[in-house]
């Protein structure tokens, strides 16, 4: 799971710790989860011919190991934010072959038009955006009386049931794809 915002006192954090509890209620899903404020990629890409910064290479690792991509995006200025768009032209093979769903979320909308940029980005790098994502309308105004987040929303669980259900199988899927033949650009 990628956590896409940097931003202070971003509301991102809140929007993963939800979605990992119900990760953590599957026995089918195991979860990595990489924050990009803490992640200290450079800010600028790196020519083919220089060295991989460190931290480039160490998240390159995580990201090659891993069988299918969560992202946690808010919607900024009908778009995502810079800093997701970074990490993600950070890397290439990594992303290829392996599927991806979004968790959006935004102040006055449900975060669809930063995820249908998402999905065609993630598409040119031969990655495989599912259908199923989670956008969660009007964020802010999801606090249940006792401060708690997500208040109980039928929809909502339906919406991550479906996504995990479906980044699940479309994991195993292209997981044994990938070991039967070497995936080709």
């Amino acid at each position: 799971m990628i956590i896409g915002s940097t931003r202070s006192g971003r509301f991102g954090p809140t929007v993963a710790n939800w979605f990992a509890g119900r990760v953590h209620r599957r026995r089918d899903l195991y979860l990595d989860t990489i924050d990009l404020a803490t992640a200290t990629l450079p800010d600028r890409l790196g020519d083919r011919d220089e060295p991989t910064p460190e931290t480039v290479r160490e998240l390159g690792e995580r990201l090659a190991a891993a069988d299918a991509f969560v992202v946690i995006t808010p919607e900024y200025n009908s778009s995502f934010p810079a800093a997701l768009k970074n990490a993600i032209d950070w890397f290439d093979s990594e992303w290829a072959a392996k599927p991806v769903t979004i968790v959006s979320y935004a102040r006055d909308s449900d975060g669809t038009r930063a995820t249908a940029q998402l999905r065609q980005i993630f598409a040119e790098l031969n990655a495989v955006p599912i259908r199923r994502t989670v956008p969660i309308a009007k964020s802010w105004q999801r606090f249940a009386p006792d401060g708690t987040w997500p208040r109980r929303d039928a929809e909502l669980d339906e919406a991550v049931i479906a996504a995990l259900d479906q980044l699940s199988w479309w994991a195993m899927a292209l997981r044994h794809a990938r070991a039967t033949a070497p995936f080709v650009p």
